[in-house]
């Protein structure tokens, strides 16, 4: 099959290297080759990553940044630590180039629904948020967010430091990149992230190096249909494959893009796997809603409460870090 692939983030670039053998494969970015980037903390969890690397004939221990053993995340009144299973900062954008083996790519190449379809027999959409060749998606959920790297002789923090804002309609986080340098961000669904942040740098002084801002989306997959429309598909956070607790999605668009390139010849297939897969993403982004709408009852949300904590609990490594209901209850409760 002639197959394009529209955005070059880690979803696009895994595929663009997995379907290259067997497919004519074009990719396309939107941005000049000179300004590609890589949008987001890089943090994610070695244990969850590793297998992708290997699938695209790299070693995930090359470009680690940073290896964590704690976060400390502040709720305010206190501030208490996570121990961490394998969670690391990697350089994304590295990883990114390194694993997208493209036969031919375009970038600078702005793709919607009416420039190209036709020359293709298969488009990806593997876009991320701006999902512009498929339907726009109804009562879509974003979180704004706003990130800057910095420079730091005398860095704050050692290590991962985050902290929550009321009603989890967000959280500041800062995720340390090795020789002083760190990522120092915030997403707030509430608009508050801003604030905090000018506060921050303000206090701690360090140089900019860079500033970069997004939202997030995090609609589950099983609000963002259709996947699929003619011979579009969607790939990765396009349909919603973000973790709505941790605004995480490296690698559930990596799992996502696995499971496109098993079920290529099956949409519905595909379709279902995805829906089976993120099912717990639903239960989390309602969970969620609750708290930013202010309707959050501990009674009614014992059952989405639970399913949370379990699905973490036995998914640590996925997830690169100690799950304690003790320190969820403490989150709820601030």
């Amino acid at each position: 099959m002639r197959i394009a692939i529209v955005g070059l983030g880690v979803a696009g670039s895994y595929l663009a290297y997995q379907l290259r053998d067997q497919h004519k494969v074009v990719a396309f970015d939107k941005l000049p080759a000179s300004k590609f980037d890589a949008v987001c903390a890089w943090g994610t969890s070695k244990d969850g990553i590793a297998k992708f690397a290997k699938d695209c004939g790299l070693n995930f221990d090359d470009y680690i940044m940073h290896n964590g053993e704690r976060m400390l995340v502040d709720i305010g009144k206190e501030t208490f630590d996570i121990p961490l299973k394998g969670l690391v900062c990697f350089d994304k954008l590295k990883f990114i180039q390194d694993s997208a083996d493209k036969p031919e790519t375009h970038f600078g190449s702005w793709v919607n629904r009416s420039n190209f379809k036709n020359d293709f027999d298969m488009v990806v959409d593997a876009t991320g948020l701006s999902r512009p060749l498929l339907p726009r998606i109804h009562g879509d959920k974003l979180i704004p967010c706003v990130q800057y790297k910095v420079k730091y002789k005398d860095p704050p923090f050692d290590d991962f430091y985050i902290k929550p804002f009321d009603d989890l309609s967000g959280y500041f986080w800062y995720f340390p990149l090795g020789n002083g340098y760190a990522h120092v961000g915030a997403g707030d669904y509430n608009k508050r992230h801003n604030e905090f942040l000018y506060r921050f740098l303000k206090e701690h002084d360090g140089q900019v190096i860079s500033k970069t801002g997004r939202p997030i989306r995090i609609t589950p997959p099983a609000m963002c249909e259709p996947f699929f429309e003619g011979n579009v598909i969607g790939v990765g956070e396009s349909i919603g494959t973000v973790y709505p607790l941790l605004g995480e999605g490296i690698i559930p668009s990596l799992q996502c893009a696995s499971f496109f390139k098993d079920y290529i010849e099956n949409m519905n297939a595909y379709r279902a796997q995805v829906l089976q897969h993120f099912k717990i993403y639903e239960t989390v982004y309602k969970f969620i809603k609750t708290k930013i709408d202010g309707k959050f009852d501990m009674k009614t949300q014992f059952f989405g409460l639970m399913s949370m904590f379990f699905h973490m609990r036995f998914n640590e490594k996925r997830y690169g870090l100690q799950i304690r209901l003790s320190d969820m209850l403490k989150v709820l409760r601030a």
